[in-house]
């Protein structure tokens, strides 16, 4: 090696490079890992140092060095690419290593207006010491690298165009945490902001994107999900189309209920006009979605809903394929098609479905998802009514059309409209969930806007956090985690701003939130448990009842201290009715495992003080934010031991936690047989879950004959997802010969067997909706 190169400084001035320095800080970095040559990342760095290279561009080779050494064997140098990275990007935050004093920091950044004002105005200067001295900034080197990568890319507040950074992770840890902890009293508000940075900085508790990059700037809002529902009028659909361009330009991921939108040929204005039908209109939304980019990375993301029964639907299912033209094409969109057990059993019985357009049959679309019975009553009374225009398709002829299209697409979903409505927090009487969002996680009432300052419409929010199974050691410990990310999650959203009137109405109506799990695989792994065997049944069930239990009696016990949300009466919940009472019994055939905690002690609790949320817990993608937390994704198996992420931040390689002792207790996702037992443990998910779960369904081809998924498989999963009461479905994921994920949503295995490249796609993560 020449140790005559020079180095040029920021100022443009040499100096010889300092080969001991860099020394020095590669051995900081490696300190207490295991399998890591301090003189490996050197060597590899030092072929690509040349005279006159830049300081800054000598951390980057570095780094480089260090993660491209990253392997199942030598898992450990996530941790020291990781470390290297904290060492640059506090450098270009602060000038030097050491973090600065958190309240000249907090000063310095509201003054340039990258930091909310409140802070100052809330917090004294002897309160931001306090909350100093409780900042472990030694945490920044339990990331990895990967971590760190999203941290810069994503969270991090900064100047997207000249790409300053201006703050490390325990800032914006214990920033978010005094934002949405600045109107409890004095007293308690530090004990609460100690308490919530622990538990995220220690990955117990994981944040959305829009939490992570936005609480903390002047820019308000956080919620994840919005839900906007359609009316059958152009009023009505251009309010809609507005809703639509504000929220997409905040980052929100949209869904959209354009179920009630009339069919072609459809008379208007009493036989005045011809319906265009839904396809124009679909066309339009479409535009309002793709019309302003998430912080200048890409457009924003959508998935629109109707109904199996809608007599456009052989239309409407193809809308994504990649046949046909643009003028009978909206290929930019996700759809989520509506099922009930009226459609089901149809099929099972071999009978028709009959179409309608929603404008022609009085009530039925309401009663689709308010009752049942009255839907079952009215479509048969319609289907004999030989005045009203309909089409007959063999119900089998249907299901198979929408499968192929989910099949080959990858982004046709499924939404089960009565298990979202029979097992529910909200009285579908009074407050029917007809819709979902962008990923299939929320369930939540909704109603369409007349006009755009419409009061009485109502936009869903849902405001998103996840507990990290793997980072808990005692299922006790949710009861705290509990406590604290409903407390902050309640605060946010009256700190949070409201573009849209009636967005603001329905979420100080019923103050939704959606708290979910990451990190399941490595959880069922350290156990000993398997997806597919049953082994994880017991495990999971007591899981996810300590979960909904803890979360019930902590939005109770905010209730009693600041009231229950003031539509509590709308909730299943005020009349004593929780989800262990409305799940579908099939689940016990599988799952024998008794209920554990006081519930009934709860339910009174309930009936008398109310709940301050309407809805507790979803379960959501969290690709990016399991990152973070260097977590498996959400519920997910992983597709290998070592996923290879190619997205607009480089290329980052993630490993499993603690992939030297637990190799062989993953489960990975082609290995599974088939998706029974995945399914079975999203039916004892569904079972305390009071939204929905993200559940996604996988085939590999070639464990099929001539490499082709029998239809009867496709129908078969179907049934049982229903059976189970999953209420929706998500990605169908396909795996074939080429190494990646597309953007369709198809996976691809790679030629190491643990090892995939996953490219980074549009869906939910363009709409921030993934965790």
């Amino acid at each position: 090696m020449n140790n005559s190169l020079s180095v040029s400084k920021r100022d443009g001035s040499k100096e010889p490079l300092d080969l001991e320095k860099i020394h020095r800080v590669i051995t900081w970095a490696a300190k207490g890992l295991d399998n890591v040559s301090v003189s490996e990342v050197e060597i590899r760095s030092h072929i690509q140092f040349y005279d006159g290279i830049k300081t800054e561009d000598i951390h980057e080779t570095i780094i480089k060095a260090a993660a491209d050494l990253i392997s199942e064997t030598t898992p450990d140098y996530q941790y020291l690419s990781a470390r290297l990275a904290v060492f640059h990007l506090r450098k270009k935050a602060y000038g030097q290593f050491e973090p600065p004093r958190l309240y000249d920091h907090v000063k310095k950044m509201v003054s340039e207006k990258r930091y909310d004002e409140h802070l100052l105005a809330d917090y004294s200067e002897e309160e931001f010491d306090a909350i100093d001295q409780f900042i472990v900034h030694n945490r920044d080197l339990d990331f990895s690298y990967a971590a760190v990568k999203q941290l810069e890319g994503k969270y991090l507040v900064q100047n997207r165009v000249t790409g300053d950074i201006y703050e490390s992770a325990q800032f914006l840890y214990v920033l978010v945490a005094a934002c949405l902890f600045a109107k409890y009293p004095k007293e308690s508000r530090l004990d609460y902001i100690r308490r919530f940075y622990d538990a995220a900085s220690q990955f117990k508790i994981s944040l959305p994107t829009p939490i992570m990059s936005g609480v903390r700037t002047p820019t308000r809002q956080f919620s994840s999900c919005v839900l906007i529902e359609t009316d059958d009028n152009l009023d009505s659909i251009n309010a809609t189309s507005s809703a639509i361009v504000k929220y997409v330009s905040q980052r929100a991921g949209i869904g959209i209920n354009a179920g009630r939108i009339r069919a072609l040929g459809s008379s208007i204005r009493n036989g005045e006009a011809f319906h265009t039908g839904c396809i124009p209109f679909y066309k339009h939304f479409q535009t309002a979605v793709k019309s302003c980019s998430q912080g200048g990375v890409r457009g924003g993301a959508a998935t629109l809903f109707y109904p199996l029964w809608h007599l456009e639907i052989e239309s409407l299912l193809v809308l994504k394929n990649n046949r046909g033209v643009e003028e009978n094409r909206v290929r930019h969109l996700d759809y989520g098609v509506q099922f009930n057990r009226t459609m089901y059993a149809r099929l099972i019985k071999d009978d028709y479905i009959t179409l309608f357009s929603p404008s022609d049959v009085p009530g039925l679309y309401d009663a689709y998802f308010e009752d049942q019975d009255k839907f079952e009553e009215l479509y048969v009374k319609y289907e004999n009514d030989p005045a009203i225009r309909k089409k007959r398709i063999k119900a089998v002829e249907l299901f198979s059309l929408f499968l192929n299209e989910r099949a080959s697409t990858g982004r046709i979903y499924l939404q089960n409209v009565d298990h979202c409505n029979t097992h529910s927090p909200f009285n579908p009487k009074y407050a029917p969930v007809r819709q979902s969002n962008l990923c299939l996680e929320i369930a939540l009432p909704t109603k369409p806007l007349q006009h755009f300052h419409d009061e009485e419409g109502e936009i869903a929010l849902c405001t998103l956090s996840a507990f990290n199974l793997g980072a808990i050691k005692s299922l006790d410990e949710l009861e705290e985690l509990s406590e604290l990310a409903v407390r902050a999650l309640d605060s946010l959203l009256d700190y949070q701003d409201y573009p849209v009137k009636a967005a603001y109405n329905a979420t100080m109506g019923r103050r939704t939130l959606g708290i979910g799990v990451i990190n399941m695989a490595y959880y069922l792994a350290k156990n000993g448990a398997k997806y597919s065997d049953g082994s994880g049944n017991n495990l999971v069930h007591r899981t996810f009842e300590a979960m909904q239990y803890y979360l019930l009696k902590a939005s109770n016990n905010l209730a009693k201290e600041q009231g229950a949300c003031p539509k509590f009466n709308e909730t299943t919940y005020s009349q004593g009715i929780l989800p262990i009472d409305t799940y579908k019994k099939a689940v016990d055939e599988y799952c024998n495992e008794p209920l554990h905690l006081d519930w009934e002690t709860l339910r009174e609790n309930i009936k008398q003080h109310g709940l301050r949320n309407s809805t507790l817990s979803a379960l959501m993608p969290s690709e990016t934010s399991s990152q973070i937390s260097n977590a498996t994704n959400g519920i997910e198996p992983p597709r290998g031991l070592i996923s290879v992420k190619a997205s607009k931040d480089g290329v980052l390689k993630q490993v499993v936690p603690e992939i030297t002792t637990l190799r062989d207790q993953y489960e990975l996702l082609w290995s599974l047989e088939n998706n029974t037992g995945y399914l079975q443990l999203c039916g004892i998910m569904q079972k305390f879950i009071d939204q929905t779960i993200s559940a996604n369904t996988n085939y590999d081809p070639s464990k099929y004959q001539d490499h082709k998924v029998p239809m009867q498989q496709l129908l078969k999963d179907l049934l049982m997802a229903y059976k189970y009461g999953v209420k929706t479905l998500y990605y169908h994921n396909t795996r074939d010969q080429a190494g990646t994920v597309s953007k369709d949503g198809k996976v691809k295995p790679a030629e190491a067997p643990t090892t995939v490249v996953i490219e980074e796609d549009e869906g939910c993560e363009g709409g921030a909706c993934k965790i």
